[in-house]
């Protein structure tokens, strides 16, 4: 069975003015309510926030400062910490060890969380690169004021420092320097960009 079409005609004028006077009609006795006394404003529309982006730029932080160890990290002899960049000779890494490079600039985590490790780690090699800083140490610590007496740093630095694509080479430093509770890293150059 066929529904019917409705019929949609366009209503003539006399149709028009006769269901206005009807309406009219049925609100004859009706009031109105006063006016409200209120200005209408126009609001501004609020900038947009780029939500993913932030959203992004957080995970990209967090990836690169993650605890987990990189797969590149494959040079670690025991306790000593050892690193060298794919691709690089690895004289390199005995040049570092035997202090080619003079030490420009040191951070120390030393009582630090690792949350607080971490951030400072990040900002510290920022500031390195800026600044064009090639070898720097950071004291990690040899954890003797840790629980069970363990480095908890020393792997957390190891794995940040392998993450970073500034961060060409580091190794334990010399016993002057800090020994087992610090590490030597060699950054990328100006003119190295490898």
């Amino acid at each position: 069975m066929k529904k019917a079409k409705p019929d949609v005609r366009a209503k003539s004028p006399e149709q028009d003015e006769s269901a206005q006077a009807l309406l009219r009609a049925a609100l004859a006795d009706v009031t109105p309510l006063p006016p409200a006394n209120r200005a209408k404003m126009a609001r501004s529309r609020p900038h947009p926030i780029a939500a993913q982006r932030q959203l992004d730029e957080i995970a990209v932080l967090r990836d690169t400062l993650s605890d987990a160890p990189a797969w590149e990290q494959g040079l670690e002899n025991g306790d000593e910490l050892l690193f060298l960049r794919n691709g690089l000779s690895a004289q390199l890494l005995k040049k570092l060890r035997r202090g080619h490079w003079v030490v420009q600039d040191h951070l120390d985590l030393h009582g630090l969380t690792v949350p607080e490790a971490r951030v400072l780690t990040a900002e510290f090699l920022a500031h390195c690169v800026r600044n064009g800083l090639r070898c720097v140490r950071i004291v990690h610590g040899k954890g003797l004021g840790s629980p069970n007496r363990e480095p908890v740093l020393k792997k957390k630095v190891s794995g940040w420092l392998a993450q970073r694509d500034e961060v060409l080479a580091y190794c334990q430093a010399p016993q002057a320097d800090g020994g087992g509770g610090a590490v030597l890293v060699l950054l990328r150059g100006s003119r190295n960009r490898t």
